[in-house]
Order: structure tokens, then C-alpha cells, then sequence
């Protein structure tokens, strides 16, 4: 390998370690979304040149995945009663704006940001118009011409309401919430959306109600974003200094490189 090849190992990982400060970047930007969940770059190695003897020399670097990290965060306490969080590993299933009948579970959507709101339409609904999903994957919708207010949210996704008489109703299904096997799999759409295919495992089956045990709903709440202001700076500091190293790669091999230059003179 040429000495040049040094100056294309240190430009990949400036341009890889530019890209991990954005993932930083947007993790901190949403410290304060509802139900926002981080972000992390996962680094690999790139393909190592042979040089005989078993001896290899690396390329550089690659970003291998930005992984997404589920974990749970704390509530917030809301005055709203349709304002919702969950306890546990699941999401809720919305359908996009406009949807009717029962959902594909490859077609919904999942959220962590339980924001509803009853629209003029009767539909259960976060701030951007997709439907909340219920048990059996059909948006939740009232009657508009009996409908009253929602009263009250079981754990377990069990809605009660007033209707306009001021009579205590139960809506007929509960609110619907996914299992998703293999979370990593699953791919950002915006507005704290997502959306899982055949290879996050799940199948319509993967929708029901909460067991209101370890998957529990909490009315009046809403989950807060899961970054952590802390590490995001320490992983700035470090990727900093990466980038920087990276960079001195580029510039001592440029006055390696001159020192060649100047044997000619």
C-alpha cells in the first residue's frame, strides 16, 4: 500500500465521525420531544488489505448502524386525560390519516408519543391526524352525535366516556398496543413515528390489548424523550476528539508525503 492510502483511511473516519456528531446532534435537539427515543453510531472496521504472511492492514472505518435505544423514560403528569404512556416494551398502533377498517400490521404506524385527542370526526388521534389503533386494529372512533368526553383510561386500555345525556359508556374495544420482536429492525418516519415490516417479526397478531401488568397504560401522562444530556456530551467530547485525530492522520501523512516530494530537488 502507498502512503496516500493513510490520507483515505483519515478521510473516512472524518466523514464518519462527522455523521456520528449529527446522530448527537439530533439526539440533543430532542431532549424535550414527547417519546423521542436516541439514537447511537455503531462503528466497524472496512476491508483490510492482504499484505502475505497473514498480516493485514485496515482501510479505515465505516459506520455499521445507527441503532435506535428503546428504553423506557420517565412521565410527565398532564392535565389531559386522553395524554397517554406506556409502561413496558410495547408501542401504540395508529393507522395514517384516513384510515378505516382493520390495519395490517406492516401498514401502521407505532408511537411511543401518546398525545391523542378526539378530532370533530370522533376519531382518537395524535397531533398529526394518524389514528389510534384499537385491539383489533380498526381506528377508535365515537359517535359524534352521542359523544360526550372521555372520562377515564384503564391500564389495561379500556376507555370510559360520557355520553351527551352525561351517561357513563365503556367504548367497545380497548386501545391497541404492539410487541414488536426485534425492535432494531424498525425504521423512523418522523413525528416519533415508526414503522415495522416482515423483518422486525411482527404479524397481526402482534397487536392486542395491553395485559395491564407489564404492558401497562398510564392516563394523564405522557412519556418524556429518553436522551440523556450527560452522555450526549461525553459522546461529543469523544467523537471531537476522533474527529481531530482523524484529521492529524491527514495532515501528517500530507508532510510525509511533502518529505518525498523534497528528496527531488
Amino acid at each position: 500500500m502507498s502512503i496516500t492510502s493513510a490520507l483515505f483511511t483519515g478521510v473516512s473516519g472524518l466523514v464518519n465521525n462527522g455523521e456520528a456528531m449529527n446522530v448527537i446532534g439530533n439526539n440533543i435537539s430532542n431532549v424535550n420531544t414527547v417519546g423521542f427515543k436516541s439514537a447511537r453510531t455503531l462503528f466497524s472496521d472496512m476491508l483490510s488489505a492482504n499484505m502475505g504472511n497473514n498480516s493485514q492492514i485496515g482501510r479505515g472505518v465505516q459506520i455499521q448502524k445507527v441503532d435506535n435505544v428503546f428504553g423506557q423514560s420517565s412521565f410527565e403528569t398532564t392535565e389531559s386525560v386522553t395524554d397517554l404512556a406506556l409502561q413496558g416494551n410495547s408501542f401504540f398502533a395508529l393507522g395514517a390519516p384516513g384510515a378505516t377498517g382493520a390495519q395490517t400490521a406492516t401498514a401502521s404506524y407505532y408511537t411511543r408519543a401518546g398525545a391523542f385527542r378526539v378530532d370533530k370526526d370522533g376519531f382518537l388521534t395524535n397531533p398529526d391526524g394518524f389514528r389510534v389503533l384499537d385491539e383489533a386494529r380498526t381506528p377508535i372512533q365515537f359517535d359524534t352525535t352521542s359523544f360526550g368526553k372521555v372520562t377515564s383510561i384503564d391500564a389495561d386500555g379500556t376507555i370510559s366516556y360520557l355520553d351527551a345525556n352525561g351517561d357513563s359508556q365503556t367504548y367497545a374495544t380497548k386501545i391497541g398496543v404492539a410487541i414488536i420482536p426485534d425492535t432494531g429492525q424498525m425504521e423512523k418516519t418522523g413525528g416519533t413515528l415508526y414503522m415495522a415490516d416482515d423483518n422486525t417479526g411482527i404479524t397481526d397478531a402482534s397487536i392486542g390489548a395491553p395485559n395491564g401488568t407489564s404492558e401497562r397504560i398510564f392516563s394523564n401522562s405522557l412519556e418524556l424523550s429518553n436522551v440523556d444530556l450527560a452522555s450526549q456530551f461525553v459522546n461529543m467530547i469523544i467523537t471531537q476528539r476522533a474527529y481531530s485525530a482523524n484529521s492529524k492522520t491527514i495532515t501528517t501523512t500530507d508532510e510525509m508525503t511533502q518529505e518525498v516530494l523534497n528528496l527531488k530537488r
